[in-house]
């Protein structure tokens, strides 16, 4: 038996290739399949099985495409309804795998056909949970997500979650190994560990939802307590991985074609489609197209994308780096952004030549900043999220999340220029091209973010461990 983890940092999931015996099953796979089948055909195995532990909102699944390049059929839990063909498997129903067996513990309460599937050894004896959404390494997966869908409060959900921990996880073993679907920076859980496996009994004690002696009552406050609203395209995910979706390989056809200077620029201005820019925010800073919008390929890409841009049909042009035009249209895909219509051919460098006009930002050092914060001469404005704002932040600041930013847009001077800056230097880059795009031009941006200026010796409020608050 072999079990590998394919973890992609950038949504923070995990799929995993199981094989045994010449046989083949995946679980949650991507949307681009190639990886699995190269595999299967390296390891001279055939897929057998699919299997899908929810209808996942946080990205678009590989299953429909995987199950149509393989013919593997594709396993839900109990009460799925996929508008496609799928076994949908009942509570104890197992599937053989060469010498191993596939168990369905069917846990809801994340959604409610979230499954766990229980993988047992050639002996018959309980060896790992692939989890889902249902159990984290240091949380549970929220509530609220399913909550429309199945007609139930995150409270009634968090309830539920709480009965299948309790009746279908925590009586097995200790030494069961949990892979989950999920780690730290997914937005589907709240405070997951950075580590993506470890054994069940070391989550009985690290995990503050398997407490022993915790009643329903205190889950669920627990559980509901602090969550973020969810971003707006995961509805649509939802509806993608349930209802099926475009090939990627037609996606990628589309996405990858090369316009001129002269063609870009007609689409652009006839067509409602958003200039996206996925270079390097060093790169952005310095030139770019006017109005254009700026998240980097090199931080949490296709999250931040699907958080900003929510609607996933809005048409995309892009600015990419040479040789990453694959890359750029397969991640958006990964969140159901498949509407990318081409990219700027030979760059930035090919719209200058064009004498196209140029926009930059004014980005300055954290030691400059400083200067003018010290003299009370510039208004401050912090773009990370709310925990980290209330965690640590420079005196005076005012927090403006950049999931939050349009609610803030009325907050920002009008003609005095202000500071912006985030953690590190890339949400900031982010947040100054929407308020650019907005009109608002009279920003500043802080090389190098909240680390730098520290560095520096900017006055800040005392530091509070964000686990506290």
């Amino acid at each position: 038996m072999n079990i590998e983890q394919i973890y992609t940092g950038c949504l923070a999931q995990g799929a995993y290739y199981i094989e045994s015996d010449g046989e083949v099953a995946i679980i949650d796979p991507l949307r681009e399949v190639t990886p699995y089948l190269k595999r299967a055909k390296n390891d001279k195995a055939k897929i057998k099985y699919i299997f899908e532990t929810h209808f996942h909102a946080d990205f678009v699944s590989g299953h429909v495409t995987l199950s149509k390049e393989t013919g593997a059929p594709i396993i839900f839990g109990p009460t799925a309804n996929p508008s496609f063909d799928a076994i949908i498997a009942k509570d104890g129903q197992e599937f053989k795998l060469g010498k191993v067996t596939f168990k369905v513990l069917h846990t809801p309460g994340h959604t409610m056909e979230s499954t766990t599937y229980l993988l047992k050894d050639e002996k018959g004896k309980d060896h790992a949970i692939f989890s889902g959404d249902t159990l984290f390494l240091g949380d549970v997966g929220r509530p609220d997500l399913a909550q429309k869908a199945a007609d139930m409060t995150q409270e009634q959900l968090a309830g539920t979650l709480f009965d299948s921990l309790r009746t279908k996880i925590m009586p097995l073993s200790d030494d069961v190994i949990v892979y989950p679907a999920h780690g730290a920076g997914s937005a589907c859980g709240k405070n997951m560990m950075k580590e993506t496996v470890d054994t069940l009994g070391n989550q009985k004690k690290m995990n503050y939802a398997l407490r022993a002696d915790m009643t329903k009552e205190e889950f669920v406050k627990e559980v509901t307590d602090g969550l973020l609203p969810p971003p707006k395209y995961f509805p649509l995910n939802v509806k993608m991985n349930k209802e099926g979706y475009e090939d990627i390989e037609m996606v990628l056809d589309r996405g990858t074609k090369g316009l001129s200077p002269e063609e870009f620029e007609l689409i652009a201005n006839e067509s409602e489609a958003l200039v996206l820019d996925v270079r390097h925010q060093d790169e952005f800073v310095k030139g770019h197209i006017p109005r254009s919008i700026f998240i980097g390929l090199n931080g949490d890409f296709a999250p931040w994308v699907g958080a900003l841009i929510a609607d996933t049909k809005q048409p995309l042009l892009l600015v990419i780096p040479e040789g990453m035009e694959e890359e750029a249209v397969t991640r958006l895909s990964r969140v159901g952004f498949d509407a990318s219509i081409g990219y700027l051919k030979g760059g930035i460098e090919a719209w200058k030549a064009a004498g196209k006009e140029i926009d930059e930002i004014t980005s300055i050092s954290a030691e400059e900043a400083k200067k003018m914060i010290d003299g009370n001469a510039i208004k401050v404005f912090d773009v990370r999220k709310k925990g980290e704002f209330k965690s640590e932040h420079v005196l005076d600041a005012e927090s403006t999340p950049l999931s939050e930013l349009n609610k803030h847009l009325a907050e920002y001077p009008e003609k005095e220029d202000f500071l912006v800056h985030c953690a590190g230097g890339y949400r900031s880059v982010i947040a100054s091209s929407i308020l650019k795009s907005r009109g608002i031009h009279n920003l500043i941006d802080v090389k190098g973010g909240f680390g730098a200026l520290k560095q520096e010796g900017v006055r800040t409020t005392d530091y509070v461990c964000p686990t506290t608050l």
